[in-house]
């Protein structure tokens, strides 16, 4: 099983990685990935090119998802997405000379209808790969050395996979790596990965490398789709935001090591305290207990009296019932924990 892998000049080890998500892998969350420890690559929330470059103000959303990226320990992915290469083109340049970004990745397969359907961009672009190839091949140019990577689905629908041509047109427009999530647009987020349908992908490359991603829950998961499939690496989304010790567990099973015993239901609270001190640091108390309303949902999930608290966290709006809800609701099992 490989323990690490490049994208161009970048060494990735372990070979796991965090998956760019919209709303969710913003600065606090990253630096909690780095406090836990084991990820390969942690990306940035996706940035709208298109708005970066008519907008730009310092108030403005797609700047301030870029807010740490100068300053912060590398390697660091930053997703962009949009249809304009000379959008693109031009925010790939600022990330790769200004932000010191490690990898720029163009995103091909976000469903969201706000970036398929309304902007036409994200997975809407997998019909046509030549466009794709365009834009690479302008976006790899501009961050030169910086890599460019792609991420896509494998298709618009299962009557029309076409991963593997998409995948030949992203590698001969000059990506270092793509990055294949098991899934087709319809299916948006329902349903099974189709992780045979990624492994088919690796043979329409010569070279680069293939990261898979979908339904990844467990070291274990991880672990088996590395030995299992042809791939060269794992990202891991959703699965990372219920369980954010998910990497270092993976981290070890690659090294051969016994991972560190699953967190107590106390020693998790304690982890989604911090997870929102690094929140309100960043953001403010005020908005910091809103954006933790959903961080904190995530963690409740599998555990006991996890509805419960989901429900009662969702209407917090100030810091001290914030720390009520959790005090009272994260349910802790004396006996155990």
């Amino acid at each position: 099983m490989k323990t690490s892998f490049k994208i161009g000049g970048l060494v990735v080890s372990p070979p796991i990685l965090s998956a760019p998500m919209a709303g969710y892998t913003n600065y606090a969350h990253r630096e909690l990935l780095r406090l836990l420890g084991g990820v390969g690559l942690i990306a940035t929330e996706m940035v709208s090119a298109r708005a970066f470059a008519h907008v730009g103000d310092d108030g403005d959303e797609q700047l301030a998802r870029l807010w740490g990226v100068k300053d912060e320990p590398k390697p660091l992915a930053v997703q962009i997405w949009d249809n304009s290469p000379d959008d693109l083109e031009r925010l790939a340049a600022k990330l790769a000379h200004e932000y010191g970004a490690s990898v720029v990745d163009l995103n091909f397969g976000c469903p969201a209808p706000a970036i398929a359907k309304r902007s036409a961009s994200g997975s809407y672009l997998l019909r046509y790969p030549e466009k794709i190839g365009e834009i690479v091949e302008r976006v790899a140019r501009a961050c030169a050395p910086v890599p460019a990577t792609a991420k896509i689905r494998l298709g618009l629908a299962a009557d029309s996979v076409n991963a593997r041509d998409v995948a030949q047109a992203v590698e001969d427009a000059g990506a270092a790596a793509i990055t294949v999530h098991g899934r087709t647009a319809k299916q948006m987020y329902s349903g099974v990965a189709d992780w045979d349908e990624i492994a088919k992908v690796k043979d329409a490359l010569k070279s680069i490398p293939l990261i898979g991603n979908g339904d990844v829950r467990s070291a274990q998961d991880a672990v088996d789709r590395l030995e299992r499939y042809p791939v060269d690496g794992v990202m891991i989304g959703r699965g990372g935001l219920d369980r954010p010790w998910i990497f270092r567990e993976i981290a070890c099973l690659i090294r051969g090591e016994t991972p560190p015993p699953e967190p107590t239901l106390r020693e998790q609270r304690e982890l989604l305290l911090t997870h929102y001190a690094l929140v309100a640091k960043r953001f403010g108390k005020e908005r910091g207990v809103v954006l933790m309303r959903k961080f904190a949902c995530h963690y409740s999930k599998g555990r006991p009296g996890g509805r419960n608290f989901r429900d009662k966290i969702g209407r917090v709006s100030t810091e001290e019932e914030f720390f009520s809800v959790v005090e009272r609701e994260f349910v802790v099992d004396e006996t155990t924990s």
